[in-house]
């Protein structure tokens, strides 16, 4: 009887190494070979599962963006019900930064993604709904008083953005980069409003 294999299973390895490889050696190493063999596996199984390194690459960002979701979820279950907007923004915030060793490599994976994409916009088709998606919640839990409550949400995630290429490069600390962050709330929500 043949064996049953896992296909989702076997994806997620060949993705975890892709995340190895990226975070350790820069994604100008990934490639299907260097892949394989941080796997454990051959060229050709991952050729099976990604016909090409694009395919690949999305499906690592994809590995991330679960993860982050699921930390992100995870901490607005610990806030209870009805936390405040700005709570929330900054918990869902700090969820998504790369403030230990847990979430680095998730970052560093994700800003590789977003460097490969600078140059093969049609593979950051995905990258553009997720952005639209989150700068529209942002943009619900600002303020009223926020005339223009778009730019402001768009703000925030740019703030986010480069908080987190702060921290994964060491210019900033957890704590310098959680400090901006509630300076930049302060300024959006009020001093007086967490």
């Amino acid at each position: 009887m043949p064996k049953k294999v896992d296909h989702q299973e076997r994806r997620t390895l060949i993705a975890d190494a892709l995340m190895r490889v990226a975070a350790d050696q820069g994604l100008e190493a990934v490639s299907l070979r260097h892949v394989a063999a941080e796997a454990g596996v051959s060229a050709g199984m991952v050729q099976h599962y990604f016909r090409t390194k694009d395919e690949m690459m999305a499906f690592a960002l994809a590995v991330v963006r679960e993860r982050g979701q699921l930390r992100v979820t995870e901490a607005m279950e610990r806030l209870g019900p009805d936390p405040s907007p700005r709570l929330l923004l900054r918990t869902m915030i700090a969820a998504l930064l790369p403030l230990d060793d847990r979430t680095r490599d998730d970052g560093r994976v994700a800003l590789a993604y977003f460097a490969y994409t600078a140059v093969r916009p049609a593979v950051a088709s995905s990258l553009r709904a997720d952005t639209a998606q989150l700068t529209e919640f942002i943009a619900s839990a600002l303020p009223a008083r926020n005339a223009n409550a778009a730019a402001a949400a768009a703000g925030l995630l740019a703030l986010m953005e480069g908080l987190g290429i702060y921290l994964l490069g060491g210019q900033y600390t957890a704590e310098q980069a959680l400090a901006a962050l509630d300076a930049h709330l302060d300024l959006l929500f009020g001093v007086d409003s967490a």
